[in-house]
């Protein structure tokens, strides 16, 4: 895992190094073991590397092979790079390295473009081709990996992250009205290729770009999830079977593909714990795993160290738990806003970042169990939209999900655009999956969440809070073969059950029943979660700050209603609408 950069430019010009050296900086956290810059007339690379895979010199990055004219920054883990290699050795080439990154860079030399669908796991990635004189671009399919883009009339650069891009200058600062509509409707979720800044775009999951000498580009999509039942009948043992099998291999690919020790993340709840006693049950020797949590508030505990300490306790594992003071959550949450590519609502990014910046002291990668509520229908909303019958498939998602519809979008913003943007985007996106790719409304929700609303809401959380300590999270749970497999399976089996019904019944008599039969957890952090106190006060100073009224986001009236009333406002899956306000306006105070 590391951080990428560069610019790539068509024309007579020469790529700009020190533009590309300014971004290394803001990189520096996501990749502390080394850096490097490679420029070469167009094109100028840089890199900063975490080293999980081939710790030695040879797997520094750019990585440049002079026979055949290929130049690589790379940030992610390839698990099947084994195999490749191997395929590649039978076809001739010859390695220097034993790392997955010289993989990509062989695989282009052999297949072109067609390397990138042959990868297995998660990725983005910049390569250069000097004979032909192009750019590669390439993001992998669940969108784990970031790349972010800045387009200009002779150029291109790219980062791993805004901060990096917006170090580079020149960068377009205006928002976006039609982001900011999206970000409002769908909890800070902006899809790909916008951002909330007019001059930054982002690579779409699953899609590769391809920039020539002239400034030409075209951009492939190499993946789709399909959620369509198979033609022969398969039973509820049968998919079981197929699912828990399918979860180990994406448990052990993510155990063997690294060169240092692997941890888990044990929040206590069903899916982290889960991926414990797999990963011991694959060999996994003298397992750390990690927990965090916080002091209770009257109305909620801060912890769930009541659930993780038995998981812990049965499977023997290094198990080291930190308990964070309320006091500390708010003085350390500029620090999580900084470490943001771009904003996030979600509460408990404060808490991935507390509890990173405790696990990186003691490993570099763990395991996560990140995505296992949208591929296996873990969350309240769902069996309420499949509940719902009136209206089109649009209608019966946002009106169980969506934090405002466009009228009190118009109410909020001071200059909304002039269309309701995110009930267009959501009509395009279920048109697509209703067309050939879906057998029902409910397999299209979750093919829609789990290739598109997760990747910002909470992948990206868990890149940016765990990167920003050089901390690499692998997730299992969004192996792409994996997420196939359940998207072909029938509802019942993840809807049932309150959800995860399958999950449960792999994880029966591996876990205690308490962890298994408990109602859903989200990671608390109640001193952000009531809006009071320190908490409101923090607010109240970022929406009445001169930066705010200068900015004038906000319609005054829409801001003084909720100011007047914080505790009473929340979207329909319980956020807190005066955070989200205040959130985008610190994001903005702090990055641009």
């Amino acid at each position: 895992m590391c951080g990428i950069a560069g610019e790539f430019v068509w024309g007579n010009r020469q790529a700009n190094a020190d533009a590309v050296a300014r971004m290394l900086p803001a990189l520096a956290r996501r990749g502390p073991d080394a850096d490097g810059l490679w420029a070469a007339g167009r094109v100028a690379l840089g890199h900063r590397r975490l080293s999980i895979l081939d710790l030695s010199q040879r797997a520094h990055q750019p990585m440049f092979d002079p026979e055949t004219g290929l130049a690589l920054v790379f940030n992610g883990a390839i698990y099947n790079f084994r195999a490749l290699r191997a395929e590649l050795e039978r076809r001739g080439h010859r390695f220097f390295s034993t790392g997955d990154t010289e993989t990509i860079l062989r695989g282009y030399a052999e297949w072109g473009e067609g390397i990138v669908a042959r990868l297995h796991g998660m990725f983005a990635f910049a390569l250069f081709d000097s004979k032909a004189r192009k750019l590669l671009l390439a993001r992998d399919r669940m969108g784990i990996k970031p790349l972010y883009l800045a387009r200009g009339d002779e150029g291109i650069r790219f980062a791993s992250n805004t901060q990096a891009l917006l170090d580079s200058g020149g960068v377009d600062t205006a928002l976006d009205p039609e982001a900011l509509h999206l970000l409002f409707s769908l909890h800070a979720v902006v899809p790909a290729p916008r951002t909330v800044l007019q001059g930054i775009r982002k690579l779409q999951p699953a899609h590769y770009l391809v920039i020539d000498s002239d400034g030409h580009e075209h951009l492939e999509c190499y993946w789709r999830l399909c959620a369509r039942r198979p033609e022969q009948g398969i039973d509820d043992e049968e998919w079981r079977e197929r699912i828990e099998a399918s979860l180990r291999r994406a448990v052990r690919r993510r155990l063997e593909v690294a060169d240092v020790p692997v941890g888990v993340l044990l929040s206590g709840g069903l899916d982290s714990s889960l991926l414990v006693a797999l990963a011991v049950e694959e060999g996994a020797a003298n397992l750390r795993t990690f927990s965090v949590g916080f002091e209770d508030q009257p109305e909620e505990k801060g912890s769930e160290f009541e659930y993780s300490d038995p998981v812990a306790a049965r499977y023997a594992t290094d198990h080291q738990r930190s308990l964070i003071p309320n006091s500390e959550v708010l003085r350390r949450l500029p620090e999580a806003v900084a470490a943001m590519a771009e904003p996030m609502f979600g509460q408990d990014a404060v808490a991935f970042y507390l509890l990173a910046e405790q696990v990186s002291q003691h490993v570099k990668v763990v395991q996560s169990g990140q995505g296992a509520d949208e591929v296996f229908g873990g969350y309240f909303w769902y069996p309420n939209m499949a509940e719902e019958r009136s209206g089109d498939w649009a209608d019966r998602f946002r009106r169980h999900y969506f934090d405002r519809d466009d009228p009190e979008m118009r109410e909020l913003l001071a200059n909304p655009p002039a269309t309701d943007i995110a009930g267009e985007w959501l009509r395009e996106a279920f048109a697509a999956l209703e067309t050939d790719r879906a057998d029902s409304f409910i397999d299209a929700v979750l093919a829609l969440d789990v290739t598109t609303l997760i990747v910002d809401d909470p992948v990206k959380r868990v890149d940016n809070m765990t990167m920003a300590f050089g901390l690499e999270a692998r997730v299992p749970f969004l192996d792409h073969e994996l997420v196939e497999l359940a998207a072909s399976m029938p509802p019942h089996l993840k809807l049932g059950d309150d959800g995860k019904k399958v999950l449960k019944q792999i994880a029966r008599g591996r876990l205690p029943d308490a962890v298994l039969d408990r109602p859903k957890g989200y990671f608390p952090v109640p001193a952000l979660k009531y809006v009071r106190g320190e908490f409101l006060e923090f607010m109240r100073d970022i929406l009445g700050s001169q930066a705010a009224r200068e900015r004038g986001i906000y319609r005054p009236e829409y801001l003084r209603r909720l100011l007047a009333e914080p505790d009473q406002h929340f979207t329909r899956i319980q956020g807190s609408k005066l955070w989200h306000l205040a959130l985008l306006e610190f994001w903005l105070q702090t990055h641009v």
